[in-house]
């Protein structure tokens, strides 16, 4: 079953990075990471009430606290990072760069979780990191310095780095709580940190200027985000990190696609190609780690 979660969740993630693009884009991204965490905070906890899994928070154990708010604070930090990239570089862009974050989990995975580490994940992540490399093209982002988009590749980088951590951190969390309580909990803490930042930095006062359009976006990118996450840490419970990690990247090809028909982001024959790489690795570790 953990496979049809996972890839459950990909189907969600797929159609994430598109509305959230178009949420963004008259938003500051770190207002947009906290209202879209209002949603999926009351997405989470209605499954939790729903399943009646918040009768296990008084068993909830130190260990798998500290664990849940370090998950919280990587998730947090990877949204921050995420929607600053998509702000200024394309979806076409941000999402594999994203993505690739399935290498850095895998030997975070190995290391941590002493899951398999072998030919299969060593051949499945360098078709992963050349597919990134031919995925990306500079020019498709703002590099207008002034508007911030010259970072765009630092933040995407950055993004992927937390999103590691956050599954990871994730992993150890929820493996002795029920994993829809863990996710809701995890999601209290992004949405504490998010409004600190946003309080921090003053950017409260630009929600009365959000469109209505805006706002519409952001709600529909935070569900399809709770949706994500529902599948996503159900799988994780009971399958293997470097195999659940690389399904869910997969989401790709649904950004890329929905990217060309609602965003009209050009592709060429190179990112292709690169999509390609990336599917191929994501097929190398599902068939051959399982």
């Amino acid at each position: 079953m953990w496979i049809i979660y996972a890839m459950l969740g990909t189907l969600f993630g797929g159609i994430n990075a598109v509305l959230a693009k178009v949420g963004v884009k008259e938003v500051n991204s770190h207002l947009a990471t906290a209202l879209r965490t209002v949603v999926i905070v009351i997405f989470s906890w209605v499954i939790v009430f729903a399943f009646g899994s918040h009768t296990g928070i008084a068993d909830i154990s130190g260990h798998t606290w500290i664990f849940l708010v370090a998950s919280g604070l990587a998730t947090g930090a990877s949204w921050l990072c995420y929607l600053y990239a998509l702000k200024y570089g394309t979806v076409s862009n941000v999402t594999p760069l994203k993505k690739s974050s399935t290498v850095l989990t895998i030997i975070l995975a190995f290391l941590i979780l002493q899951e398999p580490f072998g030919l299969p994940q060593i051949a499945g992540m360098l078709f992963i990191i050349a597919g990134t490399i031919f995925m990306l093209k500079k020019k498709d982002g703002s590099l207008s310095k002034g508007e911030g988009g010259a970072n765009w590749l630092l933040f995407g980088l950055m993004a992927a780095f937390f999103a590691s951590m956050r599954t990871i951190f994730g992993s150890i969390g929820i493996a002795d709580v029920d994993a829809n309580l863990g996710n809701a909990i995890r999601v209290v803490v992004v949405l504490l940190a998010s409004w600190g930042i946003v309080f921090l930095t003053g950017n409260q006062k630009g929600i009365t200027n959000i469109s209505k359009k805006g706002l519409l976006f952001l709600t529909l990118s935070g569900l399809a985000t709770g949706g994500n996450w529902l599948f996503f840490f159900r799988a994780l419970q009971t399958g293997p990190v470097s195999v659940i990690v690389p399904i869910d990247k997969l989401s790709v090809i649904f950004n890329i696609i929905f990217a060309w028909v609602f965003l009209r982001e050009k592709q060429s024959i190179k990112r292709i190609v690169g999509l390609a790489c990336l599917i191929i690795g994501t097929l190398i570790l599902v068939m051959l780690s399982t």
